[in-house]
């Protein structure tokens, strides 16, 4: 018997078995090849080849960081700046819509007196309720003496600026002396009543309801009630009888004339759209042209080296009318008396 023989040739590794019965003459073969593994890490031309496609792997722009133009940057900052300013003069509008009612109103919350510090009787009153039953407006209703003169008369106070209903009892009670019934109310803001910002519109629907009040829940006949304003409140007494021409007549006493130039005069409403940010105005002229019920105008006297010029608002009043200079150094309060029993006296129930 005999067996095995082996070769190697191009890196195949074989190996034959030869296997042979000598007495049976069978023999058998076998073959095992194994592949080696070759190696051509050294071969020149695949390291130059490996060493190409390294180069070649990344685009040449690749390699370079990104670069942002100068011109976009400037422009992109400019912007910035621009929405900054924007912001800030954004801010300063909110700022000075949200004070500039201060330089016109003056309120104060606390009452230091009532008509009974003057001997005078009253009555406290509140109207205008919300929703929730909470009274708005509060003020005091003065009744007339039973055999008062004119008592016939229902007298609708408004306040001016300033203050509130404890610095008008002086007034409150010429009038009361006068004969005539009086409700005096503060606006909101004001004194005791809810508790919000003024304004002209405001201050508008607050006579509105005091209005309502004397003729919705008290029953007084329109014709038989009589405005009366000081300061800027103689200002509104204008606007709300030029609203209401079946009242009876109006009283105004020193009106201020051009009251929002203490707004638009200020510095800082130079840097802002004033005009279209304040909505009060207070105009006399318009107002004085549409009135259609008596006048009685009270109008301080200056004493110039002039003489007192007749206010441009009462000329263009075309209803009856009556101008009285209060000289200050005579006894104002006297002329005063005497010239509103004269012209109530002259005035009918419409």
């Amino acid at each position: 018997m005999r067996c095995e023989g082996r070769s190697s040739y191009d890196g195949i590794d074989s190996s034959v078995w030869s296997w042979s019965d000598e007495r049976t003459g069978h023999s058998m073969t076998r073959t095992n090849s194994k592949p080696q593994n070759i190696s051509r890490a050294n071969a020149p031309g695949e390291k130059q080849a490996s060493s190409d496609r390294r180069g070649q792997s990344l685009p040449a722009h690749a390699s370079r960081h990104p670069t942002v133009s100068g011109r976009w940057l400037l422009a992109a900052l400019g912007l910035a700046l621009l929405a900054a300013v924007f912001c800030a003069w954004c801010a300063l509008c909110l700022l000075f819509w949200q004070g500039s009612w201060q330089f016109v109103y003056h309120p104060a919350s606390q009452v230091a007196q009532t008509p009974a510090s003057a001997g005078v009787a009253f009555d406290p009153v509140e109207f205008a309720a919300t929703d929730a039953g909470v009274a708005r407006l509060k003020g005091w209703w003065i009744p007339a003496e039973s055999a008062g003169p004119f008592s016939r008369f229902t007298v609708l106070f408004l306040h001016g600026q300033d203050g509130n209903l404890g610095d008008t009892v002086d007034a409150l009670t010429r009038l009361h002396a006068a004969g005539v019934n009086v409700l005096a109310f503060d606006y909101r803001g004001y004194g005791q009543s809810q508790f919000v910002r003024p304004s002209e519109a405001r201050w508008r629907q607050d006579a509105d309801w005091a209005l309502q009040y004397l003729t919705e829940t008290r029953h007084i006949n329109p014709g038989a009630i009589v405005l009366d304003g000081t300061g800027l409140g103689a200002n509104l007494a204008l606007e709300v009888a030029a609203r209401h021409p079946s009242l009876a007549g109006v009283i105004v006493g020193a009106p201020v004339e051009a009251p929002m130039s203490a707004v638009f005069s200020d510095a800082r409403a130079r840097l802002v759209p004033a005009r279209l940010l304040i909505r009060d105005r207070y105009d006399l002229d318009a107002p004085a042209a549409d009135l259609r019920i008596p006048l009685l105008w009270f109008q301080p006297s200056v004493r110039s080296g002039q003489g007192d010029s007749t206010p441009e608002a009462f000329q263009r009043v075309a209803a009856r009318k009556m101008l009285v200079w209060l000289n200050p150094s005579d006894d104002a309060g006297k002329q005063y008396q005497r010239t509103l029993t004269r012209w109530l006296d002259s005035l009918e129930v419409r």
